[in-house]
């Protein structure tokens, strides 16, 4: 009687097992990543600039040819394409009172060293020119000042 009721445990247990077997065995698997997921994405492109050979536009001064103070760069503006079109000017004012922003177009600016301690931008044109441009004001068409000849309206598509 023993030997038949461990025989019968042990028939019991192994059923047990295979059912808790067959059980994991229909449960969904987890699938393996597909191809795509475990090709390898390939590392970005690196450039360096030495600091010497690029600067931040914002903030600099700009002059006139002849290094009258024309106010700094505050910002840029680009078009749909991503491209630069033209830079924002706070012009004119002391200490930021009866200060104005103005739009150069981008062509005009030139970048360099002014002297030996200052890196500026040279717009070319005058201080009257500049002067005499409309003021820029957000949510307001941009009235864009070129240099002679060289503006260039943008093409809507």
């Amino acid at each position: 009687m023993r030997y038949r009721v461990s025989v019968i445990l042990l028939a019991f247990a192994l059923l047990t097992f295979k059912g808790a077997q067959s059980t994991a065995e229909d449960q969904p698997q987890a699938k393996p990543p597909p191809a795509a997921a475990e090709k390898h994405t390939p590392p970005p492109s690196v450039t360096i600039i030495g600091p010497k050979d690029a600067r931040a536009v914002l903030g600099l001064d700009v002059r006139s040819p002849t290094k009258e103070d024309m106010g700094h760069i505050v910002d840029v503006i680009v078009d749909r394409a991503g491209k630069v079109r033209a830079a924002v000017i706070d012009f004119g004012g002391f200490l930021g009172v009866g200060s104005r922003k103005i739009v150069v177009d981008w062509n005009a600016l030139h970048f360099g060293r002014v002297d030996k301690n200052s890196d500026a931008v040279t717009l070319e044109l005058t201080k009257a020119q500049v002067a005499a441009a409309p003021e820029y004001k957000e949510d307001k068409p941009i009235v864009v000042l070129g240099a002679a000849g060289k503006l260039q309206p943008l093409d809507e598509p």
